[in-house]
């Protein structure tokens, strides 16, 4: 082989410039403008996709076309409030020590998150205090707990990279390399990548270092696809076998699922087409309750069929302009009444503790307890309400 190997490809070739960054154009014009009116917008810049899409290298680009320094932190290692002020608070506050405007970098935020010991409730406090632009990254920025720091921060989605694009950069990296690998084993490489940038690079360099690459094969990843993602494929590509298979991937329950799809529906669908949507939307349901009645758990079959490769047979005319898809605000309004309920459980918990009676008791009679309760703030302190809990009495 001409070239030794000394180091990993995906580092050797990372883009430094924003006229390098691939397949990632809306993205690059809207961090630009961020660049740009920091002084003026949002001071923190949420970049959120799936594995391998370019989050971390994109901002080393931010602070290379800016000259400027990054101080970058792993969410996994600030997972709660103490290591926050001990490690983000100095660097809000110190200047750099080369006398550069500075980055602040908090990679994998989802890591707070899932160890929170009021970690993202001291991330949003330092947020106001930082006099630089703070930028983040996560892989899923959809999940409850993130929901305080969705409303203080710029959100920006990169998308997984299209497979001519990734075949695309792969052979201008066996360029530099002056080496040759077979165009049919490159597409297979994009393909199985899927979306992710530094898989498929990864792949490429164990194949280039082949004698013969066409023995090589891959197992398909396993790779988590993202609601936003599996939307897209639904509602914007021709149905295939693999639409059959792709809510497989999608880490969320199929109620949560139906929810995402019942409310994009209209973004995409008009006319007739809607009609005929909804109408196999509605078959989703009816497949899904005679499942849970009657456990027919071979329904599930025409469930996901109607779902993925049904809906997306509907569209006659391909849509390939870029979709904002919504959250459904079915989700938001039960997880609010979550919320409600749960500061009810809480109160009637401690209230059946202190007179000791039974929870179910406390909860029967809540509506007469909670007067009782507002109606003396000694009580309250009695009970050691917190401020959320003496707020929902007081409604």
């Amino acid at each position: 082989m001409k070239n030794q190997i000394s180091q990993t490809w995906v580092e050797k070739y990372r883009p430094t410039k924003f006229a390098e960054v691939k397949g990632q154009d809306l993205a690059v014009d809207r961090i630009k403008n961020f660049v740009n009116d920091f002084k003026r917008g949002k001071k923190v810049l949420l970049l959120h996709g799936g594995p391998g899409v370019g989050k971390t290298t994109m901002v080393h680009v931010i602070a290379n076309e800016t000259n400027a320094e990054i101080f970058e932190l792993n969410a996994s290692d600030l997972r709660n409030k103490l290591k926050l002020e001990e490690v983000l608070k100095p660097a809000i506050q110190q200047q750099s020590l080369f006398g550069k405007t500075k980055i602040l970098l908090i990679d994998e935020v989802d890591g707070i998150s899932a160890v929170d010991r009021g970690g993202l409730s001291e991330l949003l406090d330092l947020i106001k205090e930082s006099s630089y632009p703070m930028i983040i990254t996560a892989n899923d920025v959809w999940k409850k707990s993130l929901s305080g720091l969705r409303r203080s921060c710029e959100l920006i989605e990169l998308k997984s990279i299209h497979n001519n694009v990734l075949a695309e950069i792969m052979f201008d990296v066996l360029r530099k390399e002056d080496l040759f690998v077979n165009a049919n084993i490159i597409k297979s490489l994009a393909i199985r990548a899927k979306g992710d940038v530094r898989a498929a690079l990864n792949d490429l360099q164990t194949v280039a270092r082949l004698r013969d690459p066409s023995v090589f094969t891959l197992d398909e990843r396993n790779k988590e696809v993202g609601i936003f993602e599996a939307l897209k494929q639904v509602f914007q590509t021709k149905p295939t076998n693999e639409t059959l298979r792709v809510f497989d991937a999608v880490n969320l329950s199929m109620d949560e699922i139906i929810l995402w799809i019942e409310e994009n529906i209209p973004t995409e669908y008009s006319g007739e087409e809607l009609a005929r949507a909804y109408e196999l939307l509605a078959k989703v349901d009816v497949f899904r309750g005679r499942i849970y009645k009657q456990q027919y758990w071979r329904f599930m079959v025409y469930e996901n069929a109607f779902l993925s490769y049904g809906i997306s047979c509907a569209k006659k005319t391909l849509k390939t302009s870029f979709t904002s898809y919504k959250r459904p605000s079915r989700i938001l309004k039960i997880w609010l009444n979550n919320q409600r309920t749960a500061k009810k459980k809480s109160i009637a918990i401690k209230y059946a503790e202190k007179v000791h009676v039974g929870y179910k008791r406390a909860m029967n009679e809540f509506p007469v307890i909670k007067q009782i309760i507002k109606s003396n703030k000694k009580i309250q302190e009695q009970l050691r309400l917190n401020e959320e809990e003496v707020e929902y009495i007081m409604r």
